[in-house]
């Protein structure tokens, strides 16, 4: 049925519209009705990369893929002087710009428009240079810093000599990520903020340039391709993702792909932005894009009649939310700024970071305590927001002067988790989008306490890894036969890092360390390894083993895992004969911090003293064990030793069963 609506009350809408100068709206569709395009066929609108992660990833097509019906936006663009600016297929939205209160009248009038509702005035000038304010002004060089000279990390083990950046990633143990190989390669990030002033000449951008690793560009404020002459707020957050001046500066994810979205108009604030915001997050899904980073939020505008309330913080109400939920839904991996209106009247977040999908960022120092600018959660219904918390207090950025300085906001907060979290999702691609965001949170450290300003708290990116890991890795066969039990397991790995198979055989109280096994690669990558475990003196039973995965050897940072455990059934004892009382160490001169020491029975020793005495008889160690009959292998730790002979004997009870020497190298 046509609607209509009485002339004069078209007449009075539009006269109040043009004197608060409103002349930008936004057209609602009821339907995708009459389309060309099908949801058999979308390759004809959605890149092969889009397509791919759907398909990894179980997302189906939908209607809110399909474009907007064609012939409705050709009806609105020729109802009169109109032009239309930006169209969102997800919100099934087109907006436009027009004083023709004749061409409104007409496009109200037409059975596929919903609404048609006014959301921004006249369109600013688009030259930098003469915007009246800029909103992103108080974010920018708050803090005087000395000048960055060329440093050195407090380790040279890190594959990145981070400098002056150093404390804002070790903070989330982010070298971690980035000394096993994940550094972003691979993965695509779309940024959706202000503008990326001259990121193509500034030094932070060297590298990211050199390599082509900006794969598209669009203004959708101006409607071109080109970013580079706006606001700079973009550029600077972009910097702390993919910057690199080695010794000063370095971003979180320098080797991601790029793509760099203008959405927002600086000199502005209006409800248009968080329409081209939908517009942004719909073109960076269409091409591809894993992550979105967006360092942008909407509360009050320029126009009070149109400011959002704290209960349409809701997660569902907002142009903006709406679009980032969606985009969540599509597979897309999204981080946005929580704001810093935290010292002011309204102190809570604003849209889209209230969306429940989207990992939500405040701010803290290096220290991890909170910035008082960082706004609070929770969200209007009471979901925990912000989700965590990065460095936004004193944070390094490029900046247009082409000097790396330091200042405030969730803005550099938010990008600087974006860049782990691409790094994170790198590591596991096997996981969704909302796997890794839980892996995240439970990573925060004040998980278990979430609170109202940084949520669930500093994610570790090492913890964050090994809950991954521990979803990931697992034993894929475990089986015995003539007394040898053969197991194997897939995992990631590179080679600083190593497993330990353990056993607990029928009889025994503790498991017992049977193998190590080292692994593989500079680079993380998916191996799978195997060992044989020979049974001896093991009696019939069930058999059980775990596998232990060291993540970091590091004496000071030590990290490991039991991933996967599995069993085999023994049906037949597997006792070795032994003809005399003997013990051997292994090897024979030790040069490492433990040896093995093979004790052989043919009896069961339940009272088993092992005793390492130096040459002048001084009790040097001593350990209690139990055995079976047959042979026995015990781990005996000699790393606190000097160098020099020793004497090892084995008791059952105070009865000699032989001694050795030992020489420690």
């Amino acid at each position: 049925m046509k609607k209509c609506l009485p002339i004069i009350l078209l007449l009075l809408l539009a006269g109040n519209m043009l004197h608060a100068q409103l002349t930008r709206y936004v057209i609602q569709f009821k339907n995708k009705g009459t389309n060309p395009y099908t949801i058999a066929n979308p390759a004809a609108y959605l890149s092969a990369k889009a397509l791919a992660r759907r398909a990894a990833y179980n997302i189906g097509i939908d209607s809110t893929d399909l474009p907007v019906t064609p012939r409705y936006i050709d009806s609105v663009r020729l109802a009169g002087a109109v032009t239309v600016l930006n169209v969102s297929k997800w919100l099934n939205q087109v907006s436009i710009q027009t004083t023709d209160a004749a061409a409104l009248t007409k496009i109200n009038s037409f059975t596929f428009v919903q609404s048609v509702t006014a959301i921004a005035a006249r369109t600013a000038s688009n030259n930098s240079t003469m915007v009246p304010f800029d909103k992103f002004e108080t974010e920018r060089n708050l803090i005087s810093m000395p000048a960055l000279t060329q440093r050195t990390n407090n380790t040279t083990a890190d594959y990145y000599s981070y400098g002056n950046t150093y404390n804002e990633i070790h903070l989330h143990n982010g070298e971690f990520l980035h000394n096993i190989g994940m550094r972003g390669q691979g993965m695509m990030v779309a940024m959706l903020d202000a503008g990326y002033y001259h990121y193509t000449t500034l030094k932070a951008f060297d590298s990211v340039n050199a390599n082509n690793q900006v794969l598209q560009t669009w203004d959708f404020v101006a409607r071109e391709a080109s970013v580079i002459e706006d606001d700079s707020h973009g550029m600077s957050c972009f910097s702390t993702i993919g910057g690199n001046i080695p010794g000063q500066f370095v971003g979180n994810a320098p080797k991601a792909n790029f793509v760099l979205y203008r959405t927002e108009d600086a000199a502005t604030e209006y409800p248009i932005e968080e329409h081209n915001w939908a517009c942004g997050a719909e073109r960076a899904d269409s091409i591809g894009a894993d992550v979105i980073s967006s360092s942008l939020g909407y509360t009050t505008f320029d126009n009070s009649s149109l400011d959002h309330t704290y209960a349409d913080m809701n997660g569902r109400t907002n142009m903006s939310t709406r679009g980032g939920v969606i985009a969540n839904r599509k597979g897309i991996l999204l981080f946005i700024a929580a704001g810093n209106d935290g010292t002011n009247t309204w102190h809570y977040l604003s849209s889209p970071s209230d969306a429940d999908s989207v990992v939500t960022v405040g701010a803290v120092t290096t220290a991890g305590i909170v910035g008082n600018f960082s706004s609070y959660g929770p969200s209007y219904d009471g979901r925990v927001k912000p989700e965590v918390a990065a460095v936004g207090v004193a944070a390094y950025v490029q900046d247009p002067g082409n000097n790396i300085s330091a200042g405030n906001g969730t803005s550099y907060a938010t990008p600087k988790m974006a860049g782990l979290g691409t790094c994170l999702w790198q590591a596991f691609p096997e996981f969704n989008n909302m796997a890794i965001r839980d892996a995240l949170i439970k990573a925060g450290n004040i998980y278990t306490a979430p609170d109202n300003r940084t949520g669930y708290g500093v994610p570790d990116m090492k913890k964050a890894f090994v809950t991954l890991l521990n979803k990931f890795a697992k034993i894929t066969t475990a089986s015995v036969s003539n007394c040898t039990a053969s197991i194997a397991w897939k995992t990631k790995d590179v080679s600083s890092m190593s497993f330990e198979i353990e056993r607990l055989a029928p009889g025994e109280t503790a498991y017992t360390k049977v193998a190590t096994v080292q692994g593989q690669g500079s680079v993380l990558a998916t191996h799978t390894y195997s060992i044989n475990d020979a049974l001896n003196n093991v009696l019939a039973g069930t058999i059980k083993y775990r596998i232990k995965q060291v993540v970091d050897p590091t004496a000071t940072s030590y990290t490991a895992t039991y991933f996967d455990s599995a069993s085999v059934t023994l049906a037949t004892s597997c006792i070795a004969t032994v003809a005399a009382d003997k013990i051997t160490v292994i090897p024979n001169p030790v040069a490492a911090s433990q040896f093995t020491l093979r004790v052989e029975t043919a009896y069961a020793v339940t009272n088993l003293n092992i005793r390492i005495t130096d040459m002048k008889g001084s009790l040097m160690a001593e350990q209690k064990k139990t055995k079976l009959a047959g042979r026995a292998d015990f781990i005996i730790p000699v790393g606190y030793l000097a160098n020099g002979k020793y004497v090892v004997s084995a008791y059952n009870g105070d009865a000699l069963i032989g001694s050795t020497n030992l020489i420690k190298l």
